[in-house]
């Protein structure tokens, strides 16, 4: 029997990106809910795209068990080894349920795990628990400190997103890198400039993404980049995207722009994946 909590979506972010050992037996403990898996070793992050409520908490728990905050360190901001949770409502489910199972899992990982959580959604955003954590913000769910080892977590309820990274060229300096990310910022559309070994990369959120897609975000940075002494070298999707947003996208420009039908979660909730 097929329940709606079964087609949320989440998509744990863990930090941890460098051990191949260590990321195998994370994906292990996913099972047969895994459906992506992104690494990225500069930012030390990897992304785990799962189906249901099940698959997150296996995930979490085996994190807090593994790793250790004070020993990571990568280019991309986070507050724990299990940094990001959010669910998902796909087709089939609703956000009142995505809502439900965020807070849930809050509770879950706080009493059974003792790392407090954040939450964000329609109350606050995870940019606003980015700059406000533990200076005018307390965590939702539990105590006000952290855990000793594994920080602590932002659990969100959210629509879809697209996660897309512009790689600029080897010419492109901090300045110009952190100009594009601001001009780029805004209109769904949220940024950082994060400078990554010997590279800078506009890594974006594509909170709207049946709107404004992969192929709106390349083009804004790619009318900007004449004007700023730079180029783009290449792009990246981190993890999934929907079927629908692929498809507003001129097929011609899949392969520019990092995408396919591969890269879909619709592709792989029938194809499956294997880490």
């Amino acid at each position: 029997m097929c329940h709606s909590t079964d087609v949320l979506e989440c998509v744990v972010n863990i930090s941890e990106g460098r051990n191949l050992k260590l990321l195998s037996t994370l994906a292990e403990a996913c099972g047969e809910d895994l459906l992506d898996v992104h690494i990225d070793g500069d930012h030390n992050r990897s992304v785990f795209t799962l189906l249901g409520i099940s698959a997150p908490r296996r995930l979490s728990q085996c994190a807090v068990e593994l790793l250790h905050l004070e020993n990571h360190q990568g280019v991309h901001p986070r507050l724990g080894v299990v940094d990001v949770v959010p669910f998902v409502p796909l087709v089939g489910s609703t956000m009142f349920e995505a809502t439900q199972a965020r807070d849930e899992f809050a509770q879950w990982a706080v009493t059974t795990l003792g790392v407090p959580c954040f939450l964000y959604g329609t109350e606050k955003s995870l940019p606003d628990i980015r700059r406000q954590a533990w200076s005018s913000l307390m965590p939702d769910r539990g105590g006000p400190d952290g855990h000793s080892t594994a920080g602590a977590i932002c659990v969100g309820a959210r629509g879809l997103l697209v996660a897309y990274n512009v790689w600029m060229s080897s010419d492109a300096t901090a300045e110009t890198s952190h100009a594009l990310a601001r001009q780029v910022r805004g209109d769904g559309i949220r940024t950082l400039a994060l400078n990554v070994g010997d590279r800078w990369q506009i890594s974006m959120n594509l909170i709207d993404p049946l709107r404004i897609g992969p192929d709106i975000a390349f083009d804004r940075i790619a009318q900007l980049v004449p004007f700023m002494q730079a180029d783009i070298d290449h792009c990246e999707l981190v993890g999934l995207l929907s079927e629908a947003a692929l498809k507003k996208i001129s097929s011609e420009r899949w392969d520019k722009l990092g995408l396919g039908v591969e890269t879909t979660i619709e592709y792989r909730r029938s194809h499956g994946y294997h880490f």
